[in-house]
């Protein structure tokens, strides 16, 4: 086996969800474009960014990741995992610069090179943009959309253009986390090939995990099984005969409602991503909606995007609040093989590193109760698969390990 010792390390933030041929060409590139020997996955657990559940569990996804060429899995924590693009990629570029050996973040992208998402970092940052913004925020833009437009009054078409694309978009908050964080990690980005982001396109044997997770929740397993590698299909496919697949947030849709229904004012005010008095229009809106669907699009409004709403409701149902996104308390791993191993014993972590509710209960307090935290919302996750799954799955489940 090649040096861990004397090897690159590259690490990538995903979803996963599920992990199909795109990703699995996206490591493949990673390690040609850096020669990196060893890849480290920092991955969302049971619940997603676009305010969703992950459509299977977190350690059937790693190990699907670590068959598919990664060689350790960490868990992106929650309160990172469902947050917007800037607190996600901060989550997560903090654990990976926590880590402590590696030398590489890698990430998809639409533009032709990093020079190109560096500058346009570089513009998003910059004070000169924030009376534009403001101004645009003041006539009712999204954040997204009311930034892009700020950035090009300042810095023209080129710069703004590169945050109109998904991937570009949360590149750039990588390249600004890496900098707030005074990382020496640097910044990889790959072209992302075929399907786009979010695409119900098919292109070849690629599609987006939005076309793939359609398909697997239509029980369109085989035709899914063109844009999934082998040993996804196989996963999944276990997973589904025990009815742990796919999950689906709308089986829980009348508890959401519920929790929503009982919160106050006061509690909804708490939420993360609330302002302005939103907390006011849930409260209201929450009581005359009949579904999540209803729901989303009666508190929608021209400067809250559906990505947004849902992950409040999300939040919500979960219990998390604004100040749980504070920091990351601790590296939770979630599968290894032999060269993960022997990188994690090389590795000088800044954060604690577990894999069990032994170590996690010998954490500080405040770490303790994000990892409580975490296991309810699993406890909750199993109320959305095909068959109910009983609770303490999070704290009893084994680290994978090929």
């Amino acid at each position: 086996m090649d040096s861990i010792e004397n090897g690159k390390t590259a690490a990538i933030i995903a979803e996963y969800n599920p992990f199909h041929n795109g990703h699995m060409l996206h490591i493949a590139r990673t390690k040609e474009r850096t020669g990196a020997t060893c890849i480290v996955v920092i991955m969302s657990g049971q619940f997603v960014q676009r305010g969703d559940c992950a459509i299977c569990d977190k350690f059937s996804r790693a190990r699907m990741a670590l068959e598919g060429g990664a060689d350790l899995v960490l868990e992106l924590p929650l309160p990172f995992a469902c947050a917007g693009a800037e607190r996600f990629a901060l989550g997560g570029t903090g654990m990976t610069d926590a880590l402590g050996c590696v030398d590489y973040l890698s990430f998809g992208m639409e533009c032709d090179s990093e020079e190109q998402l560096i500058r346009t970092a570089c513009a998003v940052s910059d004070e000169a943009i924030k009376p534009e913004l403001d101004r645009l925020l003041a006539g009712g833009m999204t954040f997204a959309a009311a930034r892009t437009e700020a950035v090009r009054s300042v810095y023209g078409d080129a710069a703004a253009d590169v945050l109109c694309m998904p991937n570009n978009a949360l590149a750039v908050e990588y390249i600004r986390a890496l900098k707030r964080l005074d990382s020496r990690i640097e910044p990889v980005g790959i072209r992302r090939e075929g399907a786009v982001h979010d695409s119900w396109e098919l292109s070849g044997d690629i599609a987006s995990a939005t076309a793939v997770r359609h398909m697997l929740v239509d029980g369109r397993l085989d035709e899914a099984g063109r844009y999934i590698p082998a040993f996804t299909r196989i996963t999944l496919g276990e997973q589904m005969k025990e009815g742990k697949a796919p999950a689906d947030l709308r089986r829980c849709e009348r508890a959401i409602l519920s929790r929503l229904r009982s919160m106050t004012r006061e509690q909804l005010a708490r939420l993360p991503d609330i302002s302005e008095g939103l907390e006011n229009r849930i409260f209201d809106c929450a009581r005359s909606a009949c579904s999540l669907e209803e729901l989303y699009d009666a508190i929608k409004t021209k400067r809250y995007s559906h990505a947004r709403i849902r992950r409040i409701i999300l939040s919500a149902f979960l219990g998390l609040r604004a100040e749980h996104a504070d920091r990351v308390r601790y590296l939770r791993l979630l599968g290894m093989n032999e060269r993960g191993r022997r990188l994690l014993s090389w590795a000088k972590p800044k954060l604690p590193v577990i894999s069990s509710y032994r170590q996690a209960m010998g954490l500080p307090q405040e770490a303790r109760n994000h990892y409580l935290l975490e296991s309810h919302a699993g406890d909750l996750w199993g109320l959305m698969t095909p068959t109910v799954q009983p609770c303490g799955a999070d704290m009893t489940s084994k680290l994978i390990v090929l």
